[in-house]
C-alpha cells in the first residue's frame, strides 16, 4: 500500500547525530532501528572532509567501509550511496566494490553515483578538480560496462580498463541500478543514457521537484529514451516535532537556516510525501532531524499513515 519508498540518509557526518559524532556502533544501532521501523533504504553520504566558510572544518567517516559493514548487519532494507563520487576510486575498481557489497547484502545495492561537490576535499586528498563532467563521463561508461556485462575495454584521456572483467559475478547479472544524482543539463545527458534512475537533491517542496521534470524528460528524448523508463528520487531535508528537544552543532544549525525543511504533524507528512508519489516520484531520502533512535521511532507513526487506505 506504500506508494513510494521511503529511506532515511544515515548520520555518518562529524557532530550529525543530535550534536555528537556517531561511532560504528550507533550506526549500526540506527540502521536495525530504521529496519524494524519500516523505512525501506539506508543512505550515505560519499564526502571526505568539509571545510565551508565561517564554520569549522568537520569530515566523514569512509561510506563504503561502512556500506559494507552494514551490508552483513542489516537482512531488509535497500543500500545507497547519495552519492558515490567517481573522481575518489578508480572506477573499474568502484564497480568491483559495488558488485562484492550487492553479494554482501544479497542484492540490495543502489549504486548512486556524482561527479563531486566540495573543492575544497579535493585538493587535501589530492585529487584533480578539473574537467569533472569529462572524467565522470569516462568513470560512468567503465562502470556501466562492467556491471552490465561483466567486462570492458576501455582508453580513455582520464581512465584506463584494458580487457577489464568482473569475476566472479555478485546476485544480480546486470549488476545493482545506477542511479545518478545531478542537476546539471550535461549530467542529465549522461543519466538518461546509462542510468536507471535521476536523483534530485533536495528539493523539499513538491513543486520544486516537478519543476525539474521537463529537463529529465528532454534528456531522455535527446537520448532515445522513453522517459517514463528512468525513475525518479528526491532527497529532502524533514524536521520532526521533536526536534528542538535536541543540540546541533554549528554547521547543521547554519546549513539548515534556509532550507526549507518539510514539518508539521504525523498527518501532515504523510500527505507531503505522497504528494510526491502522485507526482511520479518513486523514492524520498530523507535527512531526518532528530537524527538518532527516537527520531527514527518518531517517524514510524508517518511510515504506518503511508501504509494505510
Amino acid at each position: 500500500m506504500r506508494p513510494l519508498k521511503v529511506g532515511v540518509i544515515l548520520p555518518h557526518l562529524e557532530g550529525w547525530m543530535t550534536g555528537e559524532t556517531a561511532r560504528w556502533s550507533d550506526l549500526l544501532e540506527l540502521a536495525r532501528v530504521a529496519e524494524d521501523v519500516g523505512f525501506d533504504s539506508l543512505w550515505l553520504a560519499d564526502h571526505m572532509l568539509y571545510r565551508l566558510d565561517g564554520i569549522e572544518p568537520f569530515g566523514v567517516w569512509e561510506c563504503w567501509s561502512l556500506l559494507s559493514a552494514l551490508a552483513a548487519s542489516t537482512s531488509r532494507v535497500e543500500l545507497g550511496t547519495i552519492v558515490t563520487c567517481t573522481s575518489f576510486r578508480n572506477p573499474a575498481l568502484l564497480a568491483k566494490m559495488a558488485d562484492t557489497v550487492d553479494e554482501i547484502s544479497g542484492g540490495r545495492l543502489i549504486l548512486g553515483l556524482g561527479a563531486g561537490s566540495h573543492e575544497a576535499e579535493y585538493h587535501a586528498f589530492g585529487w584533480p578538480w578539473d574537467h569533472r563532467v569529462s572524467r565522470f563521463e569516462e568513470a560512468l561508461q567503465i562502470i556501466h560496462a562492467l556491471l552490465r556485462t561483466g567486462a570492458v575495454d576501455f582508453d580513455g584521456t582520464y581512465y584506463t580498463a584494458r580487457e577489464c572483467e568482473l569475476r566472479p559475478r555478485g546476485p544480480r547479472h546486470s549488476g545493482p541500478p545506477i542511479m545518478v544524482g545531478t542537476l546539471g543539463e550535461r549530467m542529465l545527458r549522461l543519466t538518461a543514457r546509462y542510468a536507471d534512475e535521476w536523483n534530485m537533491p533536495w528539493r523539499n517542496t513538491v513543486q520544486a521537484a516537478v519543476d525539474l521534470f521537463p529537463k529529465g524528460d528532454a534528456a531522455c528524448i535527446a537520448v532515445d529514451r522513453d522517459p517514463a523508463t528512468l525513475k525518479k528520487s528526491v532527497s529532502i531535508h524533514l524536521d520532526l516535532p521533536s526536534r528542538n528537544r535536541y543540540p546541533s552543532k554549528d554547521w547543521i544549525t547554519q546549513m539548515r537556516i534556509a532550507v526549507n525543511a518539510v514539518t508539521g504533524t504525523p498527518e501532515e507528512q504523510a500527505e507531503v510525501l505522497r504528494a510526491y508519489a502522485t507526482a511520479g516520484v518513486s523514492t524520498v531520502q530523507l535527512w531526518l532531524e532528530p537524527m538518532n533512535p527516537h527520531g527514527l521511532e518518531e517517524f514510524g507513526r508517518v511510515l504506518e499513515l503511508l501504509d494505510g487506505p
